[in-house]
């Protein structure tokens, strides 16, 4: 399935395997039939930092099972091992020992490198305010484009001196930290959910009860829900008035405990969708209708478009159909937009997806990115503020070809942009190793469907 590469078990084979993907430009995906398969995907990216951060301020030792090993978690637990943080994290058996702090941060002075993951500073920039001293947040390029002012200007309305460093509204970020004194702040929802979420989760360590209003449309909903069910877990229960105002009677501190985390839900799209494309039968364990995560919704979208799915109290299944066109708000899955774009590719009639401003202050601009390399297989792509319309090959009189694909140090567009390859030859993905921010063994793991 993919182009000098093979895929292997774990342990030794599987470090040599990510090594050949890291020393790799490109890889090629070979096309399959029909796929079969039951798989489950490492586990969630925004769970795991989430309950980093909550076990962090808790009081007492915390144990979580079934943690993501990415470039992501990576920087997160780096990070709280410079704020003083006891964090002993086994990658083999995907778990994380991690000695609360009871509070903020005992540390009083740190400079932080976020790389470009968006729920590391976010979520740092409100924990680091709960304590005392200064406290600097940088990252990539890329990360010095993507906003944070929202998140600043509520610190500022509790108390916190943080500043953009550059005066750009985006990092590297200062904060002069002498702890949240309670208040009420007013964060604007329309950018990303990340900075409530952020806030959210440092508001039991401030001095006094905090309120928190939600000005403009709050996107991505389901992971504000998801903070709110991480934070529950760990002791500490916010009162919420349709998910627009937030009551934390603080102080009120993190009790710690055993956690475990899903698999990601973001991830497993790509399987649902190769199920989708090669009209095959593909299972993932380990999530279920109810999952914390909504991207589990993504599979609405498949069936709307002609996919059969079936949901197990552990599992889902999606098996493909004849795939139609659809028109879909993906506000609150916004993730798995450029798999459905994938999908779009191979139906009857085009697709609509709307209501996704957001996505272009991601790690690139995916609306703009999309479009361009949708546009290499042959599709006819309208690109709007807040949309896309996917016209397929078939229907845009153009032949439907194999591409080089950019992926923009975008590790959704690598993935989501790989399933293409499954049905259609010469797709080739550049910079494969860009994967690794959530992903790092996904390459591998999709080779090993063709095997099952």
């Amino acid at each position: 399935m993919i182009r000098g590469q093979r895929a292997e078990g774990r342990g030794q084979n599987d470090i040599a395997y990510r090594t050949e993907v890291k020393m790799n430009k490109t890889i090629e995906i070979q096309p399959t039939g029909p796929l079969n398969a039951v798989v489950r995907p490492p586990g969630s990216k925004s769970i795991t930092n989430r309950a980093l951060v909550c076990a962090a301020l808790a009081e007492g030792r915390s144990r979580l099972d079934g943690v993501l090993d990415s470039e992501d978690t990576r920087v997160m637990i780096a990070a709280l091992q410079q704020l003083g943080l006891e964090v002993k994290h086994d990658a083999l058996q995907r778990t994380i020992e991690i000695a609360g702090c009871g509070g903020g941060p005992t540390i009083d002075k740190a400079d932080l490198y976020v790389a470009n993951s968006g729920t590391t500073v976010r979520f740092l920039t409100a924990m680091v305010a709960a304590g005392q001293g200064t406290f600097r947040l940088d990252g990539t390029p890329r990360m010095r484009e993507r906003p944070i002012r929202p998140l600043l200007e509520a610190l500022a309305q509790l108390g916190v001196d943080a500043m953009s460093e550059n005066d750009t509204d985006c990092p590297p970020v200062v904060v002069r930290a002498n702890g949240l004194s309670g208040g009420r702040a007013t964060i604007a929802g329309d950018i990303s959910s990340q900075y409530l979420s952020g806030l959210l989760m440092a508001a039991p360590a401030a001095r006094g009860p905090i309120e928190i209003a939600v000005s403009g449309e709050l996107v991505s909903k389901p992971y504000i829900e998801m903070t709110l069910a991480v934070m529950r877990s760990f002791g500490v229960s916010v009162a919420v008035e349709k998910l627009s105002n937030f009551k934390i009677d603080a102080p009120c501190p993190y009790r710690a405990c055993e956690y475990s985390i899903e698999p990601d839900a973001s991830a497993a799209s790509y399987f649902f969708a190769a199920a989708a494309v090669t009209g095959g039968r593909i299972t993932v364990e380990g999530l279920s209708r109810d999952s914390l995560q909504g991207d589990v919704k993504f599979c609405d979208c498949l069936q709307q478009m002609g996919c059969r799915v079936e949901y197990a109290p552990d599992s889902i299944t999606v098996e493909g159909g004849h795939l139609r066109g659809i028109e879909v708000d993906m506000n609150a899955i916004s993730d798995t937009v450029q798999t459905l774009s994938a999908v779009a590719l191979f139906a009857d009639r085009p697709t609509l997806i709307h209501n996704v401003a957001h996505i272009r202050h991601k790690e690139t601009d995916r609306i703009s990115a999309l479009a361009t390399e949708l546009r290499k297989f042959g599709a006819d792509v309208e690109e709007g503020p807040d949309r896309l319309k996917i016209t397929p090959p078939a229907l845009s009189g153009n032949e439907f070809t194999g591409a080089e694909i950019d992926t923009y140090d975008d590790h959704r567009m690598a993935m989501s942009l790989a399933v293409v390859g499954l049905v259609q030859a010469g797709v080739i993905i550049r910079d494969p190793q860009c994967t690794g921010k959530t992903y790092p063994e996904f390459f591998e793991d999709l080779a090993g469907l063709a095997e099952m």
